[in-house]
């Protein structure tokens, strides 16, 4: 069992000096960082399921780690974030200009669907088509754009690898699916590409739920 956020205070940070909880944090950061190590390796699934769950832990020491970084402050030693955890914030940030998401993904055999997320300032359009089958083309749908931007928030999509690819874990897959995901933005931000072959990220299957995609693609 997971215990709260402010549970977690009492009984780790509560009294802590600064270096106590600088360390603190490395250690939350390196837990998630093997936790998505474990979820995105390719034989992920194949061993028993553990209580909580990976992805559960994850939610949970993203949590700690959100209270660890408070209760520095509150002692008066903000914290000093990485490049890399500010590049991620700045497109947390952004995510409320997104004006295009493309997403495609497929393989030699099922073809490649392309999606499309057109967004307005008070809507969102979805549509998609599948080069292999294109009779098989799906009309153009509304969807609820502040329930879009709030998945993509959980996605924490600026914590992404540009590329995924399984010889990462030293698998070499020939073949098989391959994804891209695109997106744009109207507040003069650069768009931001993601995909891989075969490898995916730990949380892959919010991005699929986000276009409806249930049971189509073999991960």
């Amino acid at each position: 069992m997971m215990i709260s956020p402010e549970y977690y205070y009492e009984d780790y940070l509560k009294g802590k000096n600064e270096k106590q909880i600088l360390s603190a944090i490395r250690g939350l950061k390196n837990h998630i960082g093997h936790l998505k190590n474990i979820m995105e390796n390719p034989n992920y699934g194949t061993e028993p399921i553990i209580h909580p769950s990976e992805g559960v832990q994850i939610t949970c020491n993203r949590l700690y780690l959100q209270r660890a970084i408070k209760a520095l402050d509150d002692i008066g030693c903000p914290y000093k974030y990485s490049k890399a955890e500010m590049k991620s914030i700045e497109l947390q940030n952004d995510l409320e200009h997104i004006s295009k998401i493309t997403f495609e993904i497929g393989g030699y055999f099922q073809g490649l669907t392309e999606y499309a997320i057109e967004i307005t300032d008070d809507s969102a359009t979805m549509s998609s088509i599948n080069r292999l089958s294109p009779e098989r083309n799906e009309v153009e749908k509304k969807i609820d754009k502040n329930e879009l931007l709030y998945q993509l928030s959980e996605l924490y999509i600026g914590e992404w690898r540009k590329d995924y690819n399984p010889e990462r874990f030293g698998i070499a897959v020939l073949d098989g699916t391959q994804w891209q995901l695109k997106l744009e933005f109207n507040n003069g931000r650069k768009p931001c590409e993601f995909g891989g072959s075969n490898s995916y990220p730990y949380n892959f299957n919010k991005l699929l739920d986000i276009f409806e995609i249930d049971g189509d693609v073999e991960l």
